[in-house]
């Protein structure tokens, strides 16, 4: 049985890894003038240096291995490809100013990950989840309806991190760090070629290949964003190393409520810091959302008492 001094750590790293999350596109922000798609590969290489410094440190090789086996390697390069779509339009999306969207995809995300369990794992879902989903996609219809188009910047946000945290169940890794410095390793090629290629805006993260690019507009860049870059690594790892301690120590339903601090905050910073835009059938839209995550929340409460 948990005691109060292992809860009381747990909720600390959990806050610490949530409220990461939550700031980080204040970061993001700062970063604005590189291109996305290059801040992206330099946080997958960053990523990985100080992964596997740590992991070196410790002698730890194990996350090697796993490209031994053709099946695991294959899980693992699907992993890091979702992973890299994932972080990739979150980037995107909050330097081209669509926070709000983006905290709308983390506010959906447990429901996704719901259903797939549902789909793949054959989970059964209490009437409440299903209230849940229901109005979440009662919400979402809402928004595409009243906005004319589908809200495609929450969804990608919501089934990639679901899927990625789907496919982390197939992983044999003891720990985050293992894992992700496997993960980073198998994106490698994705950053190199982020990082030499150019890319066409055409108002999506998924911009149109145009060719071989320099990154000689880097050098114009003042030194704060170059100090900045050098930090990406860590930004990136110590949230995940937050989390992994909590989820050791929490049990789901708290994890559960406490992972809606980071679209809270990200809700927030959107309206309040960035400005950016929030009309009515915006807000209708949230309203169905919200109802549906306290719902969500209030069936990962009571699920223990009904076994």
């Amino acid at each position: 049985m948990m005691n109060k001094n292992s809860s009381g750590k747990g909720v600390l790293f959990a806050l610490l890894a949530y409220s990461s999350w939550g700031i980080l596109p204040l970061y993001w922000r700062l970063l604005s003038p590189v291109d996305p798609l290059h801040i992206l590969a330099f946080r997958l290489v960053l990523s990985l240096v100080l992964v596997a410094a740590i992991l070196m440190t410790q002698k730890n090789f194990l996350w090697l291995a796993v490209f031994k086996e053709a099946k695991k390697a294959g899980y693992l390069v699907l992993t890091a490809i979702i992973l890299c779509f994932n972080w990739g339009i979150y980037i995107w999306a909050v330097n081209r100013g669509h926070t709000l969207d983006a905290s709308l995809g983390y506010y959906i995300n447990p429901l996704v990950s719901v259903i797939l369990g549902l789909f793949f794992y054959r989970e059964r879902l209490n009437p409440l989840q299903w209230a849940a989903v229901a109005i979440a996609l009662a919400g979402v219809t809402i928004l595409t309806l009243l906005s004319g188009s589908l809200p495609w910047i929450s969804l990608s946000l919501a089934f990639t991190f679901g899927f990625y945290g789907l496919l982390k169940k197939k992983n044999s890794f003891s720990s985050a760090l293992e894992s992700l410095g496997a993960e980073m390793l198998a994106s490698i090629p994705i950053s190199l070629f982020l990082f030499f290629f150019s890319f066409k805006n055409t108002g999506s993260p998924l911009p149109f290949f145009s060719g071989l690019q320099g990154l000689t507009y880097l050098k114009s860049l003042p030194s704060a964003i170059w100090i900045a870059l050098c930090f990406i690594g860590a930004a990136s790892a110590l949230p995940l190393y937050f989390f992994a301690k909590s989820a050791k120590l929490l049990p789901l339903s708290t994890l559960g409520f406490i992972q809606f601090i980071q679209p809270t905050l990200q809700f927030i910073m959107g309206l309040l810091i960035f400005g950016e835009a929030f009309p009515p059938h915006h807000l209708a839209a949230f309203t169905f959302i919200w109802i549906a995550v306290i719902l969500y929340v209030v069936s990962l409460r009571t699920a223990p008492k009904a076994h």
